[in-house]
This record gives structure tokens, sequence and C-alpha cells, in this order.
């Protein structure tokens, strides 16, 4: 079930908003500053591609993961966490939408706070 989920999500935007995740931490990494920025964009472009049956664990950062995701809230954080927030509850309109919308409901947790957010495959069972 993971897999279907995962093709339509990659065919209807998930494809798009891989490349262009992938692309903005490729670009935040060219300054030494925007490293860590650039990583946590690529983070969040691995669980964009393949979102069913994984899920986001946030928490367990230190002094430099918080200011990393006060830094990451301040300047984009907030904007894509809402983003992410209005595409679920639009897509939780329709019975048939309810599961991508969860999946953005997840993006948008990953999008606030990614300093110290671990991504993990969840048991079949």
């Amino acid at each position: 079930m993971y897999l279907l989920g995962n093709l339509v999500w990659m065919i209807f935007g998930g494809l798009v908003s891989f490349l262009l995740w992938t692309v903005a931490g490729l670009i935040c990494c060219l300054t030494i500053v925007g490293i860590p920025f650039g990583l946590q964009c690529l983070k969040i472009a691995s669980f964009i591609l393949w979102p069913f049956g994984k899920d986001v664990e946030i928490g367990r950062f230190g002094v430099g993961g918080f200011i990393g995701n006060l830094l990451w809230i301040l300047l984009l954080g907030w904007e894509l966490a809402l983003t992410h927030l209005v595409f679920g509850l639009i897509l939780c309109i329709t019975i048939i939408g309810i599961p991508f919308g969860r999946q953005h409901f997840k993006l948008a947790k990953l999008s606030l706070l990614p300093f110290g957010a671990r991504i993990y495959t969840k048991n079949w069972i």
C-alpha cells in the first residue's frame, strides 16, 4: 500500500517538490554558513520523495539545534509549515485526499523544526 501511495504522490507533485528542495539544498550548501540549512533541505527532500511508510520524530536537539531551528523558523520555516498545513487541510476535504493530507501534516511538522528531527521507517506490522 505504501508503494501505491508513494507512486501517486510522486506523479502528482512529489517529484517536483523533491527537485525544488534538492536544488534549494544544493544552493544553500554553496556557502559555509548555509551548509547546515542545505543539509536540512536535503533531508526534507529525501522525505518528500517517498513519504508513505515513514514518520517524523521531532526533538533531541541541543543548543546548536535550538539556534538552527530558531533561525529556520524566523527565516522560512513558518511559511513552509503554514503552506503544508493549508494543503493538508484542503486535501482532507475529500476521502481520497486524506492520506495525502496526512503526509502534508508530517511535512509541516518537519518543515517547522528540521534540526534534531529524525525520519524513520514505520514497521509493517
